[in-house]
């Protein structure tokens, strides 16, 4: 029984500074503007820097979605 894990990855196709809200929706299967909003709202009410402090961090440690090959 072979099952393909999912893995994250920052996206190359949906991607509006590192790509890393767009993989993420990615993996989690939901809208991309859903994750996005969601994040903005976070990012406000935890007072900024905790927000994009893991976003920064994230943009570093989760590595580029591959290649497809054909």
């Amino acid at each position: 029984m072979s099952q393909e894990r999912k893995r994250l990855y920052r996206s190359e196709s949906d991607r509006k500074i590192a790509g890393v809200l767009g993989g993420l929706s990615d993996y989690l299967g939901v809208d991309p503007s859903l994750v996005r909003i969601a994040y903005a709202v976070l990012t406000i009410l935890t007072g900024f820097l905790p927000g994009l402090f893991l976003y920064l961090l994230m943009a570093f440690i989760v590595p580029a979605e591959p290649e497809a090959s054909e």
